[in-house]
């Protein structure tokens, strides 16, 4: 098992960039597949056997709270993701065994404060963010018994991310799988057979997270490099922490921010009505196709970057770039003609409303042709953390994704109060960001410092 590994690991420092990007993409990219397949489910369930107000229930405000949650912390534990995979690359042993272990120290206690603040507050959020009466309640229980089950999901992505970093994306695929057939069956058995509603969506996710967490654990347990998980050893390492959070922190900050503006965004489509909510949490499902794919690019450069970096291959890290970015290109164009054509086919799996296929419609011709605009986003800054520069990247953001879209939101919106105004601040907001990591890309800086701190 140990040779097996370092294998993969120089394997991403020295295999040909190309090759190596796709052998570690597709595993990736498939475990995101069922991710969202894994998320899909839910909606299509409660879409077709409960009714419109659970669909917007489970996947409109409700999610959006989660995501803001959930995103912060996913944000810190990829500082874990980054360092591990620095210390993997330069063969440090000993690190990698510590920062491990506070990994999934740092994915328990994280997980028991969300928990408790998603608890606490859900009532109070969701009433907040103008969440239609006819779906406030089913969204409060469908959050509370969500946040039961989230230590295990934070350990689950803890873990997988652990390896990934270490140039393992199959096995994170493997587990996703069986956890979304899990999912999937119990979903079933709860929602269509003991006739369960919101409350079924939710417990049917929790106990498959359970079950994720438990498989992802196990091989964490059982391997014998330097990644192995010991029960006993698992504690917060002060110096392994400041790590992780001096990386972790700003891309949890930046995952925030988004959040934070898709609030507003939320918040502004939840005026519309019910109908507007559902056909915006069912195109959301429809978008994840898109999303999915541009995250598995992102973890597959940070990865990439992050181990060169380890190994001081600095002009590898480039040449990866212009290959991945040429990759996502490819892609994101394709995407974009895939969800335009079969728009209405996708809708209906979802919904068999007029109504909510005709508002989602008009969304999806706002967002979807312009996904090309988004990718330097994702592939420039996961290229920057990788290689531990991760300050630069949040800020960027911060500025071109999340004040630009609340501004354009609270500005533009009331002087054309549509649905096809709301969408546009995507759009609008992944063009001037992906043109803001462009020009520092294109500076070099970001490489120089990094160079500098490792030495």
């Amino acid at each position: 098992m140990k040779a097996e590994k370092h294998q993969i690991s120089n394997q991403i420092t020295e295999g040909v960039i190309w090759k190596q990007l796709l052998f570690f993409f597709f595993p990736i990219l498939f475990g995101t597949f069922f991710q969202q397949l894994y998320n899909t489910t839910d909606a299509v369930i409660v879409g077709k056997f409960v009714g419109k107000e659970a669909l917007a229930a489970v996947g409109g405000p409700a999610a959006t709270l989660i995501n803001l949650l959930i995103g912060f912390f996913t944000g810190l534990s990829s500082g874990a993701t980054v360092i591990i995979s620095q210390y993997y690359g330069a063969k440090k042993q000993d690190d990698v065994r510590k920062t491990v272990h506070t990994a999934i120290a740092l994915s328990i206690a994280g997980g028991a404060v969300i928990m408790a603040l998603g608890l606490l507050f859900s009532g109070t959020a969701l009433r907040a963010m103008n969440t239609p009466d006819d779906i406030l309640s089913l969204s409060v229980m469908y959050m509370r018994l969500y946040f039961l089950g989230v230590i295990p999901s934070l350990i689950y992505n803890m873990g997988s991310g652990i390896l990934r970093a270490v140039g393992d994306s199959k096995r994170p695929l493997y587990f996703l799988i069986m956890s979304c057939i899990a999912n999937i069956v119990l979903d079933i058995l709860f929602v269509k057979i003991l006739q369960m509603g919101v409350a079924g969506v939710a417990i049917a996710t929790a106990l498959s997270q359970v079950f994720s967490a438990l498989m992802v654990v196990t091989a964490l347990m059982k391997t014998e490099d330097s990644y192995k998980l010991y029960l006993r050893e698992i504690r917060l390492s002060p110096v392994f922490l400041h790590n992780i959070i001096r990386i972790g922190l700003p891309a949890g900050i930046q995952s925030t921010m988004y959040s934070l503006s898709n609030l507003i965004v939320q918040a502004s489509i939840n005026s519309f009505g019910t109908d507007t909510i559902a056909a915006w949490t069912a195109y959301g499902k429809v978008d994840g196709i898109f999303w999915m794919i541009m995250g598995a690019y992102g973890v597959a450069i940070t990865t990439f970057a992050g181990q060169n970096f380890g190994a001081g291959k600095y002009d590898r890290i480039k040449k990866s770039v212009r290959i991945c970015l040429g990759m996502a290109a490819f892609t994101s164009i394709l995407l974009s003609v895939i969800v335009l054509a079969g728009g209405r086919i996708f809708f209906g799996l979802f919904t068999n409303d007029p109504n909510v296929v005709s508002i989602g419609l008009g969304m999806m011709w706002v967002i979807s042709p312009s996904y090309v605009t988004y990718i330097c986003i994702e592939i420039l800054g996961g290229t920057t953390r990788g290689c531990g520069d991760a300050i630069p990247p949040m800020l960027i953001t911060a500025v071109g994704v999340c004040v630009l879209r609340v501004t354009w939101v609270l500005a533009a919106v009331p002087l054309r109060p549509e649905v096809s105004t709301v969408a546009f601040s995507y759009p609008l907001t992944w063009t001037v960001t992906s043109l803001f990591f462009i020009v520092y890309y294109l500076k070099g800086n970001w490489l120089k410092r990094c160079r500098y701190v490792n030495q």
